[in-house]
């Protein structure tokens, strides 16, 4: 299988990185902003997949860390990897991600990601990579179509509609009512669980503008998860540990940098 220091990140096409995404993330689905995205190769195939771009709404995240202007931020909004690669290796592979866009991006100062306590997980490598949590709260934004599909609300407020928006309202005659009250007509039901948002800083001159939590209140809050199952404090605890070994496995050795093509950013 080979070990987590073998991996190589490469910048790989957005078609090829699309379709890994929809295989395995545990949504099927990609992020129509995504712009960056890294394939994680080990033995000569690909095995992970990391996605950046814009968010959808960049005028409400912007505030969150100043000085920060219109290019200088990306969210991580896809991570999707298969069972084959080693442990740990997604820690590894955000390090190296991060310090990748550190060297050929330079004016990127600052990384946004969220974690989906309500599917997914809390996001248990994002701390072990450095990233601050600024936000848990209650997940009111998912829903669960008849057909098993969930949706995210925010999908359902962009200014541009979605072919899934306009396909639903013009299922219901809903043109343009609320979110919610097209999510009841659909007979939707509403996805309990958590959203955390994590910020990490590359330029460290910047300063995060709201409070930083304690990672202590994701238990406080009971809204441990790892892969879809909530979780206890001490299996936390064991998984961070494990995670926290790849993580600065990852910053301190350089294999895979240099098969990395330069990053085309726009600025």
């Amino acid at each position: 299988m080979g070990r987590a220091k073998d991996i190589i990140l490469k910048v790989i096409p957005a078609k090829i990185a699309n379709e890994f995404v929809k295989k395995y993330h545990y949504s099927g689905k990609v992020v129509a902003n995504s712009s960056l995205h890294f394939g994680a190769f080990l033995n000569g195939k690909l095995h992970g997949v990391m996605s950046y771009g814009s968010p959808l709404d960049k005028r409400k995240v912007l505030p969150l860390v100043q000085p920060s202007l219109w290019n200088e931020m990306l969210e991580l909004n896809r991570m999707a990897f298969d069972d084959y690669l080693p442990a740990n290796s997604e820690s590894r592979c955000i390090a190296i991600s991060i310090r990748l866009i550190k060297r050929n991006a330079p004016h990127v100062k600052w990384i946004l990601s969220f974690s989906d306590g309500t599917q997914c997980g809390d996001g248990t490598i994002y701390r072990a990579s450095g990233f601050n949590l600024t936000d848990l709260k209650e997940n009111s934004q998912l829903f669960e179509l008849q057909t098993g599909e969930k949706v995210h609300k925010m999908n359902f407020e962009t200014t541009r509609p979605t072919p899934l928006q306009t396909k639903l309202r013009k299922q219901t005659g809903n043109i343009s009512g609320s979110v919610n009250k097209l999510m009841s007509e659909l007979g939707a039901k509403p996805l309990k669980g958590y959203q955390l948002r994590y910020i990490y800083l590359i330029d460290k001159s910047c300063k995060i503008t709201v409070p930083i939590l304690p990672f202590s209140k994701i238990d406080e809050m009971g809204a441990g998860m790892y892969k879809g199952e909530k979780v206890s404090l001490q299996e936390r605890k064991q998984q961070a540990q494990e995670v926290l070994k790849a993580a600065r496995l990852a910053t301190s050795q350089e294999e895979g940098f240099d098969s990395t093509p330069a990053l085309k950013l726009q600025k």
